[in-house]
């Protein structure tokens, strides 16, 4: 049977002194955002999730945004190489923690750079994100791996947003959704539908009709569920003054076995 699992990891000490690029830095309160992790993890494991959580990392203030170490495909991981440099010494506890539930591994490699937030997924199709933190190797070498286990990768341009999941993401449907002035091509999706807020185009789909969405996104909300859907509400505050959403603090793993 298919997996259900989702790595998660908690938030440092040094939280407050996470990267911003796109952002004006203000202040972090550390305590809040963990409040608000135990809140998000609570909800993944309310809808059935597994939630399994990495090794802390305390030294590496953006280690909570677990997403960026690695990309899923199948019961493959490709363990990123992060665009940051401080960010490299993230991968090393999600690339045990993988091995320990049976992933296959492979790595991004030098002169490769790749952040897992820069990887959309809808089913076969993997559209990633070509900007600031992956670079064109990264994308070679994510065909590389993951081309031959009958993945399509699509290369898009990134420049608005620090990853691409940070301008898209996609309903059950496949349909892609994003905040229309953050999307450098729409064009490129297929079926894509423009939301009202910029953290309304952030999901995550929890099973069935029901989707984690942050609560700064209510209009987004509202018509996702005019559409059918079950939008599932989580205040992520403090993790998007730090550029960060509810695709980036966890990853999904829904073809392990075993």
């Amino acid at each position: 049977m298919a997996s259900k699992k989702a790595l998660i990891r908690r938030p440092g000490p040094r939280l407050a002194e996470g990267l911003v690029t796109h952002l004006e830095r203000t202040p972090v309160d550390v305590d809040l955002a963990l409040a608000q992790w135990e809140a998000y993890g609570h909800v993944l494991r309310a809808h059935g999730w597994e939630t399994v959580e990495v090794a802390p990392a305390d030294d590496c203030p953006d280690a909570v945004f677990v997403e960026d170490a690695v990309v899923m495909f199948r019961n493959v991981a490709l363990i990123a190489r992060p665009g940051a440099e401080s960010r490299r010494p993230e991968t090393s506890a999600v690339e045990q923690a993988l091995a320990g539930l049976g992933a296959s591994l492979n790595r991004v490699r030098e002169p490769g750079t790749l952040d897992g937030g820069d990887v959309l997924k809808i089913g076969d199709r993997i559209y990633v994100g070509r900007g600031g933190r992956t670079n064109a190797a990264g994308v070679r070498q994510l065909r590389a791996a993951f081309e031959p286990l009958g993945a399509e990768v699509v290369a898009v341009p990134v420049s608005s947003v620090l990853h691409l999941k940070s301008a898209v993401t996609a309903l059950p449907d496949g349909t892609v959704i994003g905040y229309p002035p953050l999307v450098d091509t729409p064009s490129l999706f297929g079926p894509f539908l423009p939301v009202p807020e910029e953290s309304g185009a952030h999901v995550v789909l929890l099973g069935g009709d029901k989707l984690l969405m942050a609560g700064s996104a209510p209009k987004s909300a509202e018509l996702l569920a005019g559409l059918g859907y079950d939008p599932v509400l989580v205040d992520i505050s403090e993790f998007e003054k730090l550029e960060g959403c509810v695709t980036c603090l966890s990853v999904r793993l829904r073809n392990l076995h075993g």
